[in-house]
């Protein structure tokens, strides 16, 4: 990312893939709009070098357009975790943006996200979550989805190390976003999940263990956001964390807001509430998504509320 903060900074590219305005028109949903989407798959398409190259999303918006507003008064649904670990050293807190070194689940349940979009390869960031089928990503929407069109060659590495995947490359079977992304690319709306094929006999939950989820979880937590952002001046290799009191946009959006100073290629990460740095659980309640131009080192993540509890409960059943 080009260290834009504007909306939607979660994508993957630096000023490249968006510059300037991010417009979106208030959502009507059509009947016959797909909100999710079977990937197509090469195999080995992801080698060391291309996951390296792949270009950070990232998506920028200025003050201006109409957005949809996310009800937040409808009762919390929390999905518990599904892992637990050891005991590691307390970090930061708060924290601007720094090298998660405490170990933990999170290292495991999150990951890098790489795909193909307009001819070129992407990347993100992405986390596994409690799901009933045990192999559910959550990441943003445009993570899946961008101008009008799905990403393609979607693959999840839980763990990513500078280019080798210690627990494999997780393809899609399968990619999801709330109604309103798929429509229109509602900034408000901005979550997307995939769902993975198992690998080594394995679902992704039980090769790496999977988050809690908290749907229609109220504001202004203690918050701490995980991701791989890989625009100047981070690289992709390393999992970078924030931390701090969250607070609330009061521009264009309905969503979370954290001092954060990740890049593009973050987006999709994990935001958690209730976060132990001793075993590296926590309970997922957003996920990276934009920063604003004028606001720099602050990031901005989607409320969950119904509307991704109901993509939630289609991924999940798939």
């Amino acid at each position: 990312m080009n260290r834009h903060r504007t909306a939607l900074s979660v994508l993957l590219s630096a000023g490249a893939l968006v510059a300037g305005v991010l417009t979106a028109a208030t959502p009507s949903i059509a009947a016959d709009t797909p909100t999710s989407f079977r990937p197509q798959q090469t195999q080995g398409f992801w080698t060391a070098e291309r996951m390296r190259g792949a270009t950070p999303l990232d998506v920028t918006a200025v003050p201006g357009a109409a957005r949809t507003a996310v009800a937040g008064s409808a009762a919390p649904t929390a999905i518990a975790p599904t892992a637990a670990s050891s005991a590691v050293s307390p970090m930061a807190f708060p924290q601007a943006g720094g090298a998660w070194t405490a170990g933990g689940a999170v290292v495991k349940t999150s990951g890098r996200v790489f795909f193909t979009m307009g001819g070129r390869t992407a990347s993100c960031s992405g986390n596994s979550i409690t799901s009933a089928n045990g192999s559910t990503v959550m990441t943003a929407g445009h993570c899946v989805k961008y101008q009008g069109a799905w990403h393609t060659n979607w693959v999840f590495v839980p763990a990513y190390n500078n280019g080798s995947a210690p627990y494999g490359q997780w393809s899609a079977t399968k990619t999801f976003a709330t109604d309103q992304w798929a429509a229109s690319e509602d900034m408000n709306m901005d979550v997307g999940l995939a769902v993975v094929a198992p690998l080594n006999g394995q679902t992704l939950s039980q090769a790496v263990g999977a988050q809690g989820v908290l749907f229609n979880g109220g504001y202004n937590k203690k918050m701490y956001s995980f991701g791989f952002p890989a625009a100047a001046p981070y690289d992709g290799t390393k999992l970078v964390y924030c931390s701090g009191n969250s607070g609330k946009d009061f521009l264009l959006t309905k969503d979370h807001s954290l001092g954060c100073n990740m890049t593009g290629g973050s987006s999709g990460g994990p935001w958690f509430q209730d976060f132990n740095e001793a075993t590296g659980l926590g309970t997922q309640v957003s996920v990276n998504s934009f920063g604003y131009t004028f606001l720099p080192n602050r990031m901005y993540g989607p409320y969950l509320g119904n509307e991704a509890k109901a993509a939630y409960d289609k991924a999940q059943a798939s």
